[in-house]
């Protein structure tokens, strides 16, 4: 059977793809693979490695900006990275209690093929799922979506897009009859009012926010309103900020509706020629007065009435909205409630103005437009639509796609608890960290009869759970197209070539699926290969014939173009010289009357609020300098130096009251699980509230947990309630109670380690943080890599695991200095290497942590300090001085030396915070390069600088 199935394989699947010679410089356009801004880079390659990156000065989404992530790709590309944490060739496990054995392709597809075919034969074809995700390419989520619905025959394939988009999808649909965002960046330049909600842009979409500063300087008249639980950097740059209670957002749309209504701010000839509906919205609103919804959403009456004001009266307002809305059980109705407000007003089909839902993933759009979900089919049909079934039924040469509803992601991983669905296949995703409730997720990949994990990353949480390891190519090494957030489409080749036995995902559908025809005896009848691509534009042909009559119509684009023409965006049909900068402007809607539907939404309170038991309302959100799980951001030691560690911040008034102070390790607990954190107290959080980064899971923070299973992150506490509509998780919102963890014996280890052995030593560890009641392990450094570990328990760990943590980081040998207290139950280690630290462990007393790391990280020679450094005392030496926290990852400046730049007499301080910002950055530089920390320095000064002072 193996040579008849190899037979069917065209050779093009198995050549060896052409190198660049080595050493020959190249520079080669590509995309950021991280955020839906789509920024184009040009990544520079000596042939065998990337050796730097810069922003593509050509590409419309960015014109060469980059922000600290995107600058920093070419470090996660780096050989000595890569042979740490990258998948290198198949692996397979035969029995749940065995490792995985290195395997080849051959016998691992074949396996896949056999046990597939056998399943379906067995139990039917919706015994299989498939998780994929939105950082795959296009050509890949197509080639999936064909695999699951038109050879398999089974609508469980659904993305990690639906923990972050499908409110919005759903919303577009719901409102505007196709999910299809109106603007486009361009729009940012020419709007009269910026509208952000449920988004800290500055964080999560830096790019866009340096064109929002640039369009607020350029325009003093451009206002901002912001409307968000937290003081974010972005509320912190707001005209106005609304700091709305969690979930209160479709009571405050209703509310400024309200008001625009009865103001008269409504457009009612727009909404008499281009929408319906809207008697019965009306009907609604009107008990959404301005004192309900001020006390609903726990802001200021004026504040609301302003807000509204400036909507209906601007001449163009932009509205910029992502995870705030979408993670919820209500998410469509909040996506719907906004783009209500946007139609009676007439804010959108114009210049400047519309409802602009900000992708989170690099290709979460261009998975929407080949269907790559469980509800959806290619160019944007719907699986409940017969019609719909039967045009891709007729594109794809099948007799029929099956009309019982796919599995959603929290519906599909239930069914594999549950042991509905026997094989799961996940694709360019970590689940056993991103989805919400992990102790069910978790669950069901134990249960799961086989667990197939297609990953370019061996060390995600996932990666543990799979039976099968099917390494794939990541950035710099694939080839195809993403599209970004504003419907643009750009088209990239591979920089390198494949790394090990590693294949692009494309490849390895193909393959699979082609050896999975043979044994359904597809072909034997004379029908062709549902798979009959030898390259990805071959795919990418199909899916744009897909399109073609639809609302994303690209019939007029070919990869010819987009390499010589650059990123268009859709539509772009056949016949046209470009596409579509904006949507609707003619007032006609992709709906069955061509008008907008306005859609009567109610607020509905978040799924937990908090009560007796569980008094705070936790967040989760975006840190500045991490992307989603870590995966990629995590193997950059100079990425975690803005957030070092995990932590949960909490109003300074609640830790007062619980008399908590910064660093204490509290007890996160919801109704699903607990989490050991660090607390610290924030200014940007109203009591209450806490909030934690939503990206920290177990590959940085866990520990033994209530149940001795362990805890997993952020992602143990949070709500696995979905909306009705969108299928979204309530990931944003969870009720906890903080209660102080009483675990007095600490232990502390930080050291560098050699480049080569610091990601895996950082994946040895995970186990052992396990043995702790809480511990973490993150990275530091900048020109060398630094490992910290960090743990506490209410008793000392055993000797034996100690030393065995202390010798992963070199502390061992008659070399190391010591000092013991066996009284006290302390103990510190400290290793040399040229006079300088090179590692230090600390048990019990830790608090000269402060000190001795920055000795380290300075590298600042120790023979002065003679017994200073072993001595028990936390004092540091005589005149030391921390740096603290770098707040400039660019030019590693710390807040220390932005505090003394401002306290200095050399006129920084002179002048208006603008002014005394220009400054800062011409004696500093902090700021000048991808601009990331500015929303932060506007802040320090505004909070430590006179002219701040005066202006606040």
């Amino acid at each position: 059977m193996n040579e008849t199935i190899s037979a069917v394989i065209p050779a093009v699947l198995n050549k060896p793809e052409t190198k660049p010679a080595a050493g020959a410089r190249t520079e080669t356009k590509a995309t950021c693979c991280y955020c839906g801004v789509g920024c184009g880079v040009i990544v520079e390659s000596d042939g065998q490695q990337v050796t730097g990156v810069r922003g593509d000065p050509d590409h419309p989404a960015n014109f060469g900006r980059l922000c600290t992530k995107g600058s920093t790709l070419h470090l996660t590309a780096s050989p000595v990275l890569q042979q740490q944490v990258r998948a290198l060739h198949p692996e397979m496990r035969f029995r749940r209690d065995a490792r995985r054995e290195r395997a080849s392709w051959e016998s691992t597809l074949d396996y896949l093929a056999r046990h597939v075919d056998e399943t379906v034969r067995r139990h039917g074809p919706d015994s299989i799922g498939f998780y994929i995700s939105g950082q795959l390419l296009t050509e890949d989520y197509y080639v999936f979506n064909k695999l699951a619905k038109g050879l398999i025959g089974t609508n469980n394939i659904d993305t990690n897009s639906r923990l972050c988009m499908s409110s919005a999808v759903a919303g577009y649909k719901q409102t505007l009859g196709a999910d299809a965002p109106p603007p486009c960046y361009e729009d940012i330049e020419q709007a009269q009012l910026l509208f952000i909600v449920g988004s800290n842009t500055a964080y999560a979409h830096p790019i866009l926010y340096r064109r929002i500063e640039e369009a607020r300087r350029k325009n003093p008249a451009l206002k901002m309103i912001v409307a968000d639980p937290r003081r974010t950097d972005t509320a912190r740059d707001a005209d106005l900020f609304l700091p709305i209670l969690p979930g209160t957002d479709v009571a405050l749309f209703n509310g400024m509706l309200h008001i625009c209504l009865w103001e008269d701010l409504v457009d009612a000839e727009y909404i008499d020629s281009h929408t319906e509906g809207f008697a019965e919205l009306k009907s609604i609103v009107r008990d959404y007065t301005p004192k309900f919804v001020a006390e609903t959403c726990g802001i200021r009456e004026e504040d609301l009435v302003t807000a509204a004001r400036w909507f209906g009266q601007s001449k163009a307002a932009l509205s910029l909205y992502c995870q705030g809305l979408n993670q919820s059980a209500s998410g469509t109705a909040k996506n719907a409630a906004l783009i209500n407000l946007h139609l009676a007003t007439h804010q959108i089909g114009k210049p400047g103005a519309g409802p602009f839902s900000l992708t989170g993933q690099p290709n979460a759009m261009g998975g929407r437009e080949v269907g790559g979900m469980a509800n959806l089919l290619s160019a944007h049909r719907d699986l409940a639509n017969p019609e719909h079934r039967a045009e891709v039924a007729r594109l794809w040469g099948i007799d029929e796609v099956p009309a019982k509803p796919g599995k959603t992601a929290v519906e599909m991983f239930e069914a594999v608890r549950t042991g509905e669905i026997k094989i799961i296949w996940i694709a360019c995703t970590n689940p056993a960290q991103s989805m919400p409730e992990q102790a069910l997720i978790r669950e069901a990949l134990r249960h799961a009869e086989l667990v197939i994990v297609q990953e370019a990353y061996k060390t995600t949480a996932t990666a543990d759970y799979a039976d099968v390891l099917l390494p794939a190519t990541t950035w710099s090494e694939k080839e195809g197209t993403v599209t970004n957030s504003e419907r643009r489409i750009t088209r990239f080749k591979p920089v390198l070539p494949k790394p090990g036995e590693a294949r692009h995902d494309w490849e390895m559908v193909i393959d699979f699926a082609r050896r999975l025809e043979v044994r359904m005896g597809r072909g034997r009848d004379g029908t062709r290969s549902l798979f009959p691509y030898e390259g990805v534009e071959q795919i990418w042909n199909e899916h744009r014939e897909s399109t073609r009559g639809r609302d994303l119509d690209i019939t007029g684009l070919t990869y010819q173009i987009l390499e010589q023409q650059g990123p268009q965006q859709w539509p772009f049909p056949e016949g046209a010289t470009e596409g579509s900068k904006r949507l609707y402007e003619d007032g006609v809607f992709p709906t069955a009357s061509g008008r907008a539907r306005f859609v009567p939404t109610v607020y509905q309170p978040v799924v937990e609020k908090a009560d007796a038991r569980f008094p705070f309302g936790l967040t989760t959100g975006r840190l500045r300098d991490q992307w989603h799980g870590m995966s990629r951001t995590g193997t950059v030691a100079q990425l975690f130096s803005h957030a070092s560690e995990p932590a949960v911040l909490m109003s300074r008034q609640d830790m007062e009251r619980r008399m908590m102070a910064d660093g204490d390790l509290v007890h996160v607990t919801s109704r699903r699980g607990s989490q050991i954190l660090p607390a610290l107290a924030s200014e940007d959080i109203r009591a209450g509230q806490a909030f934690i980064g939503m990206h920290w899971g177990e590959e940085y923070v866990s520990g033994r947990g209530n149940d001795g299973n362990g805890s997993h992150g952020v992602n143990a506490l949070t709500v696995a309630a979905y909306c009705p509509s969108s299928k979204q998780p309530e990931l944003k919102h969870a009720a906890v109670k903080i209660l102080k963890a009483e675990l007095p014996w600490r232990f502390l280890v930080f050291g560098w380690i050699d480049a080569s052995q610091a990601l895996t030593l950082q994946a040895s560890l995970r186990p052992l943080m396990r043995s702790f009641a809480y511990a973490s392990c993150t990275l530091f450094g900048r020109d060398k890599v630094g490992v910290l570990f960090r743990a506490a328990d209410d008793y000392p760990a055993a000797a034996e695991l100690v030393g065995d943590i202390e010798a992963r980081f070199g502390i061992a040998g008659a070399e190391v200095l010591r000092y013991d207290d066996a009284r006290r139950g302390t103990s510190r280690r400290v290793r040399l290497q040229d006079g300088r630290l090179a590692a230090v462990s600390l048990a019990g007393d830790t608090s000269a942590e402060h000190w001795l790391k920055e000795y380290l990280e300075s590298e600042q020679p120790v023979a002065a300090l003679g017994r200073l450094l072993l001595m028990p005392s936390a004092k540091a030496p005589q005149g030391f001085k921390a740096r603290g926290r770098i707040v400039c990852n660019c030019f590693n400046v710390a807040e220390s030396e932005i505090d003394e730049a401002l306290a200095g007499q050399d006129g920084i301080n002179e002048g208006t915070p603008e002014v005394v910002l220009a400054s800062l950055q011409g004696k500093l530089k902090c700021g000048t390069n991808c601009g990331s920390c500015v929303p932060e320095l506007k802040k320090i000064i505004l909070v430590k600088s006179p002219a701040g002072k005066v202006a606040a």
